[in-house]
C-alpha cells in the first residue's frame, strides 16, 4: 500500500556526541512557570494547578552546537516575543506518572526558544479563544542539541538567561520554576499517555520581548548549552 502525497517529514532532534537523532511526536509547552514572568502576564504567581498547550511538531527549529541559525520572521505580527526555555525530552512513556518516578522517564534536555506573536496570543486572550495562532506559527519552537540525562543529570538549578544583540533581556534560575520538571511530567500525564518522542518545554522566567528583523538572540542554559539566532 501506498500513500496518496509523499510522506511528511518527522521532525528529529540532534544528541550530543552522536549521529543518533531523537524523533519527535508532540510538543507540550507549559504556561507561567515562573513567578516573576507570571507577574508580567498580569497573572497570580501564586502554586495553582499548571496549564499547557501545545505546538505541532514540525513548528520546531533545529539548532545544532555552534551554528547561528536563520529564523524567519512570522507573518501576521507586529510584536514577535521571545521566551527561552528548558526543553524535556521524554523516552519512556506512561499515564498517571508518580512524581518520584518521573525524571525515570526523561532522554535529556535542551534549550528552547517559545516564539510567540504576543499580539495575537493577547487578542485571543482578550476573545477568550485558543492560542494557536499566537504561539504555533512555522519554526516558533527553536530547539538546541539535546545533552542525554545520562551525561548531564536532572538540571534542577542554574542560570537560564537570552540576550538580543548582547544585551540581557531574561535571566532567571531553573530553581525558580514554580512546577519542577518531575510535578510537570506527573501532572500532565493525568491527562495524557505520554509517549516516547514527546517534549515538553517547561516555562521561561521574566524579560520576555519583542525582537525584529536583523537582531540575534542568545538564549542559553548553565549545564545545558545555548542555542543562536538571528531573525531574518
Amino acid at each position: 500500500m501506498l500513500s496518496v502525497i509523499p510522506n511528511p517529514a518527522r521532525t528529529a532532534l540532534p544528541i550530543q556526541g552522536t549521529d543518533d537523532l531523537f524523533p519527535v511526536r508532540r510538543v507540550y509547552c507549559v504556561g507561567r512557570n515562573f513567578a516573576a514572568h507570571a507577574r508580567e502576564m498580569g497573572a497570580d504567581p501564586t502554586r495553582e494547578p499548571p496549564f499547557f498547550f501545545m505546538k505541532p511538531a514540525d513548528a520546531l527549529q533545529v539548532v545544532p552546537d555552534g551554528e547561528t541559525v536563520e529564523h524567519p520572521y512570522p507573518p501576521k505580527t507586529e510584536n514577535y516575543h521571545h521566551e527561552v526555555e528548558l526543553v524535556v525530552a521524554i523516552a519512556k512513556g506512561g499515564r498517571d506518572i508518580p512524581v518520584e518516578e518521573a525524571l525515570d522517564h526523561v532522554y535529556g534536555y535542551g534549550v528552547g526558544l517559545d516564539m510567540t506573536r504576543r499580539d495575537l496570543q493577547d487578542d485571543a486572550k482578550a476573545l477568550r479563544r485558543s492560542w494557536e495562532l499566537g504561539k504555533a506559527s512555522d519554526l516558533s519552537g527553536p530547539v538546541g542539541t539535546l545533552k542525554p540525562a545520562s551525561v548531564i543529570g536532572h538540571p534542577a538549578k542554574g542560570a537560564i538567561t537570552l540576550s538580543v544583540d548582547g544585551a540581557v533581556r531574561q535571566k532567571g534560575d531553573l530553581s525558580d520554576m514554580i512546577w519542577s520538571v518531575a510535578e510537570q511530567i506527573a501532572y500532565l500525564s493525568t491527562y495524557f499517555a505520554l509517549e516516547p518522542g514527546d517534549v515538553i518545554f517547561a516555562g521561561t522566567p521574566e524579560g520576555v520581548g519583542a525582537v525584529t528583523r536583523g537582531q540575534t538572540m542568545v538564549g542559553a542554559i548553565e549545564g545545558v548549552g545555548e542555542i543562536r539566532l538571528t531573525v531574518v
